[in-house]
């Protein structure tokens, strides 16, 4: 289930962000999301933020929420499997 969504996640991401020279595969999963190799910054933040929000029905409502969850994309993947109503049964 987190693979599949880390997978969905990294297409989003390159999506949202307009990473025009990065595939999927190049996106590390266990790698440092913002401040790390894709440039990541915090007007991108809020751009994912809004797609978590929307997408997945996740409330990310305080900063120390957002540090924890864009850690990394498996973090981010973790937190949605586990806050979702799409993966909650």
């Amino acid at each position: 289930m987190t693979s599949q969504l880390i997978d969905e996640l990294k297409i989003k991401i390159i999506d949202i962000l307009n990473l025009i020279d990065v595939a999927p595969d190049d996106i590390d999963s266990d790698e440092r999301l913002v401040g790390g190799p894709l440039g990541i910054d915090s007007i991108d933040v809020l751009e994912m933020v809004m797609m978590i929000e929307k997408d997945y029905s996740v409330k990310i409502d305080n900063r120390e929420l957002g540090v924890q969850l864009f850690g990394s994309l498996r973090t981010m993947a973790q937190y949605i499997v586990n806050h979702s109503p799409k993966f909650l049964n």
